[in-house]
């Protein structure tokens, strides 16, 4: 099976080689100049994984994703991008993207990104069951969380965290731990991006007597459920 892949990038150069070690690779690729013309062709197609920079003419990936995200919350999307800003990285992430890697990058860590990823998207039902959170339900394999006529969509990132915290729940888990297990890394950027979908989860949660998730200083977290 040929995985499709909508790829924007305005760099000729870049766009070309990326494109072609991709389709070497096994990649469908389609690849769009401009963040416009981007979403255009998602909106017309279907795609497996999105890989967006960030500074292009027309739509900027922030705009492109944000887009995205309001019709589809399932399909990975990693950023590749020259702005090296931690608040950078933070906002592609809190838009809903999956990844963000810096340029320049390797091409053998995208190509792990995307294994990782379209691997992840595609675990079968019985691997993610759902969860019963008080008056919530957790739909782990579609990434939302029903409560009465309330549906609030996930992203991936957000939905393996939360069903990591259920699957060991009432446990004092180190921060490393979470980061290594979910997504292989405990770098700073991870460990930043781990705040980000905690504090998330936090809000989803907090009127729901029972449930919390407990920092613990210089340790990592807890998800109690009473």
């Amino acid at each position: 099976m040929h995985f499709k892949i909508l790829y924007a990038e305005d760099d000729d150069t870049l766009a070309f080689l990326t494109k072609d070690n991709l389709e070497q690779h096994g990649y469908d690729v389609t690849h769009c100049a401009d963040g416009e013309t981007c979403l255009e062709i998602f909106r017309a197609g279907a795609f497996d994984i999105c890989i967006f920079d960030i500074m292009m003419p027309k739509r900027d990936g922030f705009e492109l994703a944000s887009e995205i995200r309001k019709t589809n919350t399932d399909i990975p999307i990693i950023f590749l991008s020259a702005k090296t800003l931690k608040e950078d990285r933070i906002k592609g992430l809190r838009i809903g993207a999956d990844d963000y890697l810096v340029k320049p990058f390797s091409i053998e860590e995208l190509l792990l990104k995307i294994e990782i990823f379209l691997k992840r998207s595609r675990r079968s039902v019985e691997a993610n069951p759902v969860y019963d959170l008080g008056s919530y339900r957790f739909d782990s394999q579609n990434y939302i969380v029903f409560k009465e006529n309330e549906k609030i969509k996930l992203t991936e990132r957000e939905a393996a965290l939360l069903k990591y915290f259920l699957d060991n729940k009432n446990k004092v888990l180190k921060r490393e731990q979470i980061l290594t297990a979910l997504w292989g890394d405990d770098d700073y950027f991870m460990g930043r991006s781990l705040d980000v979908f905690i504090s998330r989860l936090r809000k989803i949660i907090a009127n729901e007597p029972g449930l919390g998730i407990e920092n613990l200083h210089a340790i990592g977290f807890k998800f109690k459920s009473e």
